[in-house]
């Protein structure tokens, strides 16, 4: 990879919200910088079921049914381009999510903020939703 990069943090449970770190982090993989995908308090919602249980979750269909990249569509390419996937263990706490109510097909760390902050390199921006 090369310099530069993004660190999304999400932390509203909203599906704009959700849908615009996964569209930044897939779009920064697909030109080949760096990833990282940070869950936190209601953001960590994003990671449950499918479907998750976001906010304004019907918008979903809408964007398929325009042509937009769906929520799965963006999440797997994520997965698949290497996003680096941390849900903070705060937020887990915070909110009483059981870690076993999240998606098994995401890998994803169980960290904090030293490990976001240590994992944003010099040259990444660092991006709250």
């Amino acid at each position: 990879m090369s310099d530069g990069g993004i660190s999304v943090i999400l932390r509203a449970g909203d599906y704009e919200s959700a849908h615009y770190a996964l569209a930044l982090a897939a779009a920064a993989l697909a030109v080949n910088k760096p990833a990282v995908l940070f869950f936190t308090m209601s953001g960590i919602r994003a990671l449950q079921g499918p479907p998750p249980s976001l906010e304004d979750w019907d918008r979903d269909a809408q964007n398929r049914a325009r042509g937009v990249g769906d929520f799965e569509t963006l999440l797997q390419a994520c997965v698949e381009l290497g996003a680096r996937f941390i849900v903070c263990e705060m937020g887990l706490r915070s909110l009483d999510i059981d870690r076993a109510s999240l998606r098994a097909d995401v890998p994803f760390t169980v960290a904090g903020i030293v490990t976001l902050l240590e994992e944003t390199k010099p040259g990444m921006h660092l991006v709250s939703l």
